[in-house]
């Protein structure tokens, strides 16, 4: 009887001892896998991570700035998101065709008043006739003509200066900013070839 008791007491150890040693075969391999599973999502993360911070530019177009601006004056600008040069380039082209329509209706008026003081014609009289000569008369045409023919001109050069300012920008949109790039002129001394002292000024570029 007692060797039974004993005999039972040992298989009841060892089936423990089995139970425990296969309990943490079971902890030790779930722990291995849990592991695993958590380095590769984390790695995943990583990855995925990584890749939404590569952001696409989508590169200017000096072409398609330069048609914009070409189209409607301001539009290339807009188009780089320089929206502050959009006024001034509407002030400089407006107020030179402001001044060029102005002259033009004053040369008219004094062309017409020339004309018909000109014509022979009794019946026909000029606004000036009695304040101007003729001689007055052809000074006036001549200098409103000269300053209407400037201003479009000079209309003209802010169409193309705004038509080249957007294809500038558009080729420089992408172009690296440093903030911390500076120029400095800093005084110099070499020793020349002849064992000589020269003085002078260096540039120094920060980038």
């Amino acid at each position: 009887m007692k060797n039974l008791q004993t005999q039972f007491k040992r298989h009841c150890k060892t089936r423990s001892n089995f139970f425990f040693n296969k309990t943490l075969v079971v902890f030790i391999l779930f722990f291995s896998i849990t592991s695993v599973t958590s380095a590769q999502a984390s790695k995943q993360n990583t990855v995925l991570s990584d890749t939404l911070k590569i952001e696409l530019i989508k590169p200017h177009a000096p072409n398609k700035a330069a048609l914009f601006s070409t189209i409607v004056p301001g539009l290339g600008q807009a188009y780089n998101k320089k929206y502050w040069k959009m006024p001034i380039i509407y002030a400089a082209i407006g107020t030179s065709l402001y001044f060029g329509v102005s002259n033009q209706r004053s040369f008219k008026k004094y062309k017409t008043a020339y004309t018909n003081r000109l014509d022979n014609n009794i019946t026909t009289l000029d606004e000036f006739d009695g304040l101007l000569t003729d001689a007055g008369l052809e000074a006036n045409i001549d200098f409103y003509q000269r300053n209407r023919d400037l201003a479009f001109i000079v209309a003209g050069i802010f169409y193309v200066l705004n038509i080249v300012d957007a294809a500038v920008d558009a080729q420089l949109f992408n172009f690296p900013k440093n903030d911390n790039l500076s120029f400095n002129l800093q005084p110099n001394l070499e020793l020349t070839q002849n064992n000589q002292l020269s003085k002078g000024f260096k540039l120094v570029i920060n980038l």
